[in-house]
Parts: C-alpha cells; sequence; structure tokens
C-alpha cells in the first residue's frame, strides 16, 4: 500500500506540476521533481540501511526540496511532497525531532505563500502552507503504534525464552534425579556384588569349597535384591506411590537386618517424593554399612512428627575384616542432593558414645 501511495505521488507530480523543460525554469522544475520523488521512493528503505544520523539529513532535504517545488510550479500537487516527508519524519525519527521538522516546514510552505513566491499561489491563504505540518502526528501515532506492536513481540519471544530455559531446567532437574536412581541401584549393588566374587576367588585359592558356596549364594541373593531395587527404581521414576514402613522393612530384612526398624510417633502418608527420597537414602547407607562395615548391627529409626520425617540409620563397627574397595565418591553427594531438592536436611558422621560407637550415623529429616 505504502508503495501504491509514493507512486501515485509522483505520478501526480510528473502529470500536473508545471512548467517542466530542459532549460530555465522548466530545468529547475523537472530536477526538483526528481529530488523530492527520490526524497518519497527513500521511506521504503529498511531503518537499518539507513544510519541514523543521515535520516533527519535527508527528510531535511526533502522538506527543503518540497517548499522550493512549491515555490516554483504552478500545481498544488507540490503539497503533497510536503506532507508525505512530514509524515514519514514522524514515523522514523524522535517526536521531538519530528516536530521540530515538521515546524520547519509549515514555515517554509506557509512563507511562500505569505511572500506571494512563485506562480499560481496567490490564491491559497498562508495558513495552507502551515497545513504541511501537521501529518507529523500520523506519523508519531504510527511510530507509537509499531513501537507498541513490537514490544508485545519482544515480550513473547522473552516468554517462550524463559519457558524454554524453564524445560531445559526441568530436564537436567529430572536427569540429575535419574543419575542418582542409577547409581543406588547399579554402582552399589553391583559394587557388593564384585565384592562377593573376589572373595570367593580368594577362598577357591584355599580350598574351603563350603565357604565358596556360602558366598556364591550371597552374590546370588545380591542380585535379586538388585533386581527388587531396580523395580523399585522403576517405581520411583513412574512417580508411583511406594509404602515407606513397608519398604524400609523389606529392604532390611533383605540386608540380613530383621527387625532393624524402630517407629517413632504416628505412622502416618508421607508425599510420594519424601518416600522416594527416603528409601533411596536408606538403600545408599545400608550398601556403605555392607561395605564399610561388615557384620556390624545396622539400626532404622523413623521419626514421625507433626512436620518433618526423619530417617536415622546408624551402624556399629565391623566385626568382619573389611575388604579395600573403592566406591564412586556420588553416594552422599547423591543423598544431599536429594534432601536439598525438598529442602530438608541431613547429617552424616561418626557415632561417638552408646553402644555403636565408632559406627557411622545418617540422619535425614525432610518436611511433609
Amino acid at each position: 500500500m505504502g508503495w501504491v501511495l509514493t507512486l501515485c505521488v509522483i505520478g501526480s507530480a510528473v502529470i500536473t506540476v508545471r512548467p517542466v523543460g530542459l532549460s530555465g525554469g522548466g530545468l529547475v522544475v523537472a530536477v526538483l521533481i526528481v529530488v523530492n520523488s527520490l526524497a518519497l521512493l527513500a521511506r521504503h528503505l529498511p531503518e537499518r540501511w539507513v544510519p541514523p544520523r543521515v535520516t533527519p539529513v535527508w527528510l531535511t532535504a526533502g522538506v527543503v526540496a518540497a517548499a522550493a517545488l512549491i515555490a516554483v510550479s504552478r500545481s498544488g500537487s507540490g503539497y503533497l511532497f510536503a506532507f508525505f516527508v512530514v509524515g514519514h519524519a514522524g514515523y522514523r525519527l524522535q517526536p521531538k525531532s519530528a516536530v521540530a521538522l515538521a515546524a520547519f516546514c509549515s514555515m517554509l510552505c506557509g512563507g511562500v505563500l505569505y511572500l506571494d513566491i512563485g506562480p499560481g499561489h496567490h490564491r491559497l491563504p498562508w495558513v495552507v502552507g502551515l497545513v504541511t505540518g501537521t501529518t507529523v502526528v500520523l506519523g508519531i501515532i504510527n511510530r507509537s503504534r509499531r513501537r507498541a506492536v513490537q514490544a508485545v513481540i519482544e515480550a513473547a519471544e522473552s516468554a517462550e525464552r524463559a519457558a524454554r530455559a524453564e524445560a531445559q531446567a526441568a530436564v537436567l532437574t529430572e536427569r540429575g534425579r535419574i543419575a542418582r536412581d542409577v547409581h543406588d541401584v547399579l554402582a552399589h549393588s553391583l559394587a557388593g556384588i564384585n565384592m562377593q566374587l573376589e572373595l570367593a576367588d580368594a577362598l577357591i585359592e584355599t580350598g574351603d569349597l563350603e565357604k565358596v558356596r556360602e558366598v556364591n549364594r550371597k552374590a546370588h541373593s545380591m542380585v535379586k535384591e538388585s533386581l527388587k531395587q531396580a523395580q523399585w527404581t522403576v517405581h520411583a521414576l513412574r512417580e508411583d506411590s511406594l509404602p515407606l514402613v513397608g519398604s524400609l522393612t523389606a529392604m532390611l530384612d533383605s540386608s540380613g537386618h530383621r527387625d532393624g526398624l524402630t517407629l517413632t510417633g504416628t505412622e502416618r502418608d508421607v508425599p510420594s517424593q519424601v518416600t522416594q527420597n527416603l528409601l533411596r537414602i536408606a538403600q545408599e547407607s545400608l550398601t556403605n554399612a555392607a561395605r564399610h562395615a561388615p557384620g556390624g548391627e545396622v539400626h532404622v529409626e523413623l521419626v514421625f512428627d507433626a512436620a518433618s520425617t526423619t530417617l536415622r540409620i546408624r551402624n556399629s563397627v565391623a566385626t568382619r575384616a573389611v575388604r579395600a574397595g573403592a566406591g564412586s565418591g556420588m553416594g552422599l553427594i547423591g543423598m544431599r542432593e536429594r534432601v536439598a531438592l525438598l529442602g530438608g536436611t541431613i547429617t552424616a558422621g561418626p557415632v561417638t558414645e552408646g553402644p555403636d560407637a565408632g559406627g557411622w550415623q545418617v540422619e535425614a529429616v525432610m518436611p511433609g
């Protein structure tokens, strides 16, 4: 639509503006028509193509050329150049600069009529020249509307970027949770099984087949336990609700510490995420106890308070030889991450008094 209006204004000037010729006043009019046409066509150049310092110079030159064309021609079509150039000034320039240029255009065109400069304009009141600057208002309105649309688009793009960032953060958080679950199941279970197999290799060299069979049976038992833990992990990833007390009891039974669970307070249902993370912390602690304190007693206490649930796992000193074995180093880090995600606290350290002195204790307090 803009191109159509521009071409109509140029065509109207070429057809109606007189005199036009190759010498004298006709040549001046022809040159001014060309200059005004170029100034008008420049409206359609993208803003990034025109340096900010060039824009006011070009528009000012267009205003001067339009006023000059009015002064030397006999057609009112010359006013159209002034109207469109000033309107575009309101669109391209800041309001203060645009209004100043519009006032300048009104003074020039009004002065041409007031001083009766040029042929054929003595019948027009000089106020008509002042009107040429009013189109700046339309340009300013269009500029404001464009800025408003750009602001809406930028806000939508910013919201989209924020949504993508939030989704990415959620994905990373979920990956971290899955990594902890995989560590709990695979690293611990495989480490325990590997320890039993190494022990079996050592016993084979002694020729004590009965102990080899016992270690082999224990390795098989650990494999079954690993499968059970894998099922727990699948449930956790699917966010299925697991019974906290029943799962802890089964976990202790399978690890050889039957009747090792003590309940304090009134048992109640806790949020699914709390249950999942407490079970993972218990699994981590029991695996560490079996690795670092084999043969030692393990006591698990579950405390239900009004606003929190506390899991306390304590093991005594080892009663059998501890076989050297490197852990992954991620166990305690994983437990702390689990508790931090739910706004809880966790402490871990040696037991310094009581019947379990010299052992290790982990205590996790989870809200809910």
